[in-house]
């Protein structure tokens, strides 16, 4: 099947409201698309975040519900089940898909998202290397039983600029690296490419921007609110629907937590403070991710959408 290409639609924008989690993408994504609307332009919402492309992962997500979605058509969300591992490269097919239906039937699409890799594979011109599940089985049971500090070691021997910038911590990451190496290709996914090329002409990308001790005191307490609404009873639920089984789903910061606190390793009160330290690390990441965006257009989050509209005309 040939590759979905948006670039014959070049009538149609494709926005990117992107930056660290909590700072306010999603209502600025909704407002945006009120804004194309208004302007005559239309548009829909294309989820670029990795867990909410799960089924009953809600809460942890802060995923909005159907009814918060103000009408307005969106895409990719609860498309997997917590069994499924997720993958990139068949996220970017789904995603270009979309996105380039939405621009056929005439309206701007909107992607979304804080997941570095995911809005990268979209916007930019990624293609992923073969898949060798042999080698993938063999070291991801090498990860499981040393851990990933060998396998770091490995591929620091095969490729040293990969390993430095991978996180030591992703064994994931580092497998797969190690899979692409192996194979004789060039390494992906650790860092954007080093000249990015537009997948569509015109994008627009805006990243969400928030002051860093703002941002921290709002994940926080927004750690504390996931706990308060009810993450507990959401994992308990998705337990049931062999979460545990879910390679990329139990390993969700707040879920993995969740889990351990029901199984009595951790406190409510570590559990909850656990979730918040792994959270502002991984905020300080997207930002460094993002920040290396040619072109991103950094915006607060009480942003007048319809001036960003305007601005684009």
């Amino acid at each position: 099947m040939p590759e979905t290409t948006a670039r014959d639609h070049g009538a149609q924008r494709l926005w990117a409201v992107v930056g660290a989690t909590g700072t306010g993408k999603t209502d600025l994504s909704l407002r945006l698309a009120a804004a194309l609307d208004a302007g005559g332009r239309g548009a829909e919402i294309v989820n670029a975040d990795a867990m909410q492309l799960y089924r009953g992962m809600d809460i942890g997500t802060a995923k909005l519900s159907v009814a918060e979605r103000r009408g307005i058509p969106h895409h990719l969300f609860d498309v997997l089940e917590v069994t499924d591992e997720a993958a990139v490269a068949a996220y970017q097919t789904d995603a270009r898909a979309a996105i380039a239906a939405i621009f056929a039937g005439g309206r701007d699409a909107i992607l979304v998202g804080g997941s570095g890799l995911y809005v990268s594979s979209v916007l930019f011109d990624f293609r992923f290397p073969p898949h060798d599940d042999a080698l993938r089985a063999e070291l991801e049971a090498e990860l499981a039983r040393e851990g990933p500090g060998m396998l770091l070691a490995r591929l620091r021997e095969l490729d040293p600029a990969t390993a430095d910038r991978v996180d030591p911590r992703n064994g994931r990451r580092i497998v797969r690296a190690l899979e692409v190496v192996l194979q004789g290709e060039d390494t992906h996914g650790a860092a954007l490419p080093a000249e990015p090329v537009l997948w569509h002409e015109p994008t627009t990308i805006i990243g969400v921007h928030l002051d860093r001790a703002e941002l921290v005191e709002r994940l926080d307490r927004r750690v504390e609110q996931m706990w308060r609404h009810g993450l507990l009873d959401e994992v308990r639920a998705l337990r049931e629907r062999r979460l545990e089984e879910g390679v990329t789903a139990r390993r969700a910061i707040g879920y993995a937590q969740a889990l351990a606190q029901l199984d009595g390793e951790l406190t409510e009160a570590e559990a909850i403070a656990q979730t918040q330290a792994l959270t502002r690390r991984y905020a300080r990441r997207q930002v460094s991710w993002f920040r290396r965006y040619p072109g991103v257009q950094c915006v607060a989050p009480d942003v007048d959408a319809a001036a960003l509209v305007a601005a684009h005309r």
